[in-house]
């Protein structure tokens, strides 16, 4: 139970990997707030985690709308009185070409995946400034260490990330507080069975062709696909005290797919 009597806050949380995320963290000891756009989805996880003996409750907020996000920080000081651990996991994926892409396009990825990023980690940072403690763990890929053809807004939102989390490190590391970030790579999420059947329009594969091509290049258990729990074990790593001398670092957990 090493994260006994931490608080806990995943966007994104209601299903793929922020759920991952929020049922380790839970059998790690933390309480645990979900965040999502979709109040179901989001309940049902805070209802696991509940049965696990864990406190939880669900917060719907669009995290690209900084009224909403501050709403939601407030609640969680209200009801736990601090903030410990903030996961910025909350994120889409696009698939377009980038001489068909349409600015609006480029404005949706961009803006959920590093505005919405930067909206919770300085209401995080806000908090944990005022405890002198904290970790900020933001969801970045390993399209932030080489870019994805057919992904280009996806992949420089994700180098964003990378580059956000080195600067926001060096900023609060003298009031106590740590920022890296987790690199995933080919999940077994809705998200990636999304981003399989549109790349697979433009390649000319079939469904589940795409992502058997981008797992050729894993070298690890024979090629298996990654599961939301595989990222869930370095979260839980990042989150706690063990992790207490990392900071500005954005680690890649995807199989060996890329190694830098």
């Amino acid at each position: 139970m090493k994260l006994q009597g931490k608080v806990v806050l995943i966007t994104g949380a209601g299903r793929g990997i922020g759920r991952g995320i929020a049922l380790r963290l839970a059998a790690d000891g933390a309480d645990v707030v979900i965040n999502d756009v979709n109040m179901e989805n989001a309940n049902k996880v805070a209802k696991e985690i509940q049965a696990l003996g864990r406190k939880s409750f669900a917060v719907v907020a669009d995290v690209t709308n900084s009224s909403q996000v501050n709403a939601m920080f407030d609640k969680v000081a209200a009801e736990f009185g601090k903030l410990d651990v903030m996961i910025n996991n909350a994120g889409i994926a696009h698939v377009k070409a980038v001489v068909e892409m349409a600015e609006e396009d480029w404005d949706r990825v961009m803006t959920v995946n590093t505005k919405g990023m930067f909206l919770c980690a300085q209401a995080a940072a806000k908090q944990m400034i005022k405890q002198m403690s904290g970790k900020i763990i933001n969801c970045a890929s390993i399209a932030g260490h080489i870019g994805f053809g057919l992904l280009a807004h996806y992949t420089a939102s994700k180098y964003a990330v990378v580059g956000f989390t080195q600067a926001l490190a060096k900023e609060l590391g003298s009031f106590g507080i740590t920022v890296n970030a987790y690199c995933p790579g080919i999940v077994g999420t809705d998200m990636w069975e999304l981003v399989d059947v549109e790349m697979g329009k433009y390649l000319g594969l079939p469904k589940g062709e795409t992502v058997k091509k981008f797992c050729n290049d894993l070298i690890v258990l024979g090629g298996k696909i990654e599961t939301p729990e595989d990222v869930a074990c370095l979260v839980s790593y990042l989150a706690s005290s063990d992790a207490d001398y990392m900071t500005g670092q954005s680690i890649n957990i995807c199989g060996g797919i890329v190694m830098s």
